[in-house]
């Protein structure tokens, strides 16, 4: 196997790892045991925990850039390509009800460590933030579409939170239809204030 191969294989693991078990909870040898590589083949490839940490990071924010523009690609209006935001709950359901929100459970946990990494992890959650703003000035909502971004950014951190906490599938399939709901009435009265989920 080439090294460039080995090292996307432990990149893949210790993403899974980090966002199953946190980022402080996964040990070298955690990844090295999925990857099935010795430690000097690991250590020739990532020195510390960080760079592995920070290679995580470029490969979800790579992942999320390819998502949002698949969605570009399939979205037919601004409306449906932030209905495809909104259904990626439902759609990661499972991973969600056991571990949260792949994105704002890491840049939860980097903050709370005060970690270096954090402003990388918050990244991600910003790539978020500017392409649902986009998708709503596309929608016709331009002098509110900062706070529509950011209600429903913030309206589906919580729902992935509280589902997670209380494993409830029927909560989180709910409020999916309800974001959707609210987002029927958001329009392209550009004059309307962004009225709150």
């Amino acid at each position: 196997m080439s090294g460039m191969a080995t090292r996307q294989r432990i990149v893949e693991a210790a993403d899974r790892l980090f966002y199953e078990c946190g980022f402080e909870h996964t040990s070298f040898t955690d990844i090295a045991d999925v990857v099935k590589i010795s430690r000097g083949n690991f250590y020739y490839h990532f020195k510390t925990k960080d760079q592995i940490l920070d290679a995580v990071i470029d490969h979800r924010l790579a992942g999320r850039r390819a998502l949002l523009a698949q969605w570009e690609a399939d979205g037919d209006d601004p409306a449906a390509r932030i209905r495809s935001f909104i259904h990626i709950m439902t759609l990661n359901r499972d991973k969600i009800l056991r571990y949260g929100c792949p994105v704002g459970t890491l840049c939860t946990e980097l903050a709370k460590l005060d970690h270096p990494s954090r402003d990388g992890a918050n990244r991600i959650m910003s790539l978020f933030h500017t392409w649902l703003r986009r998708q709503f000035v596309a929608h016709g909502r331009g002098a509110d579409a900062d706070d529509l971004a950011m209600q429903l950014l913030a309206r589906s951190q919580g729902v992935a939170s509280l589902a997670n906490a209380f494993h409830d599938e029927r909560f989180l399939a709910r409020e999916v239809a309800r974001m959707c709901d609210w987002l029927d009435t958001r329009g392209q009265d550009a004059g309307m204030p962004a009225q709150e989920i």
